[in-house]
């Protein structure tokens, strides 16, 4: 089968289209035949040797797909072949065939197609772990969310406006502007132009955030850090920026406010429960349009380093689907 295929931790420039054996499902597992890919920062993250754990290689990207069940192993009971599904996985999604693991899985309902489908388990599932599950938004309340235009900060913002909160999106560049303010942010600050302290103190009447949700990390955060209300929440959700911050522990004590850790990927292997529940929440969500997942486009298998590039310059607004099949 054709698969992309990383040999070492070089980066996008080196990947390959390869032929390869199909994998073969463990008892826990689903076969799927892939028909759509998602490609994220995570993905370039993984290929370039700078994510928290390195895959043996070599390895097939991919953390996120949709497609048809084709097999399943013996203790696999709520999936069979003919099953329209959507999966999440640390590698695998760039082939014509992956495994994943039924508790990883969850069915499509009619209606959803492929390509939007293998874009909400990791984006939207980040975006309802940390809001609903960590932060236990309340409507009315205040979330900042940074990198607003990329695919799960996009996913706060789309997933804050449902849930009632109003939304502030900081992006770094205007021309994301129109896009944001599409999915709900009822405000906007571009904190490479404009100061962010200022804005966030004009914007909240001198309140401040209710929940901070930060992608980007660095100097952000620890502006954020310093914008928090009383009782507040605290996000760190990535580094996109490449630093991870620190900040000094008496910001949040003067405050009352906390600072939560969301690894969404950790949660959902420990709580296999919950994370199909909020996986069949969000297909649900997904079906009914009260999310909206943005794909900016959608690139043929082959080109899959090509896509990787575009999210490491943040060319991208929202995500890019590999089409498989």
């Amino acid at each position: 089968m054709r698969a992309i295929l990383c040999n070492s931790f070089t980066g996008p420039k080196d990947l390959r289209l390869s032929e390869i054996d199909e994998p073969k499902p463990a008892g826990d597992e689903i076969l799927i035949d892939v028909h759509a890919a998602s490609v994220s920062f995570m993905d370039q993250l993984m290929v370039s040797g700078l994510y928290q754990m390195r895959p043996p290689t070599p390895f097939v990207p991919g953390t996120e797909a949709s497609g048809v069940v084709a097999a399943v192993g013996d203790k696999v009971t709520t999936f069979a072949p003919g099953d329209r599904v959507a999966c999440s996985s640390w590698t695998g999604g760039y082939a014509e065939r992956m495994t994943a693991k039924e508790s990883k899985s969850v069915h499509l309902p009619d209606g959803v197609g492929f390509e939007a489908a293998a874009t909400v388990l990791h984006n939207y599932g980040t975006a309802y772990y940390a809001l609903v599950e960590r932060a236990r938004a309340q409507r009315g309340e205040t979330l900042f969310v940074t990198g607003a235009a990329g695919g799960v900060g996009l996913a706060a913002v789309d997933l804050g406006s449902h849930l009632g909160l109003r939304v502030i999106a900081g992006i770094g560049s205007d021309d994301k502007a129109a896009l944001v303010r599409s999915y709900g942010a009822s405000e906007i600050v571009n904190y490479r132009s404009e100061d962010l302290r200022d804005r966030i103190k004009s914007v909240t009447s001198g309140n401040g955030i209710d929940i901070g949700f930060d992608n980007v990390g660095g100097a952000i955060f620890e502006q954020m850090a310093r914008l928090m209300a009383w009782s507040g929440r605290l996000i760190p959700i990535g580094f996109t920026s490449g630093e991870i911050p620190s900040i000094p522990m008496n910001l949040p004590l003067l405050k009352n406010y906390s600072i939560l850790g969301v690894f969404v990927g950790a949660w959902a292997e420990k709580f296999s429960v919950e994370a199909a529940r909020m996986k069949d929440t969000l297909m649900q969500l997904l079906a009914d349009g009260k999310i909206r997942p943005h794909i900016d486009r959608v690139l043929p298998l082959e080109e899959a380093g090509e896509a990787m590039r575009a999210v490491a310059n943040r060319t991208v607004q929202g995500r890019i689907v590999l089409n498989i099949r």
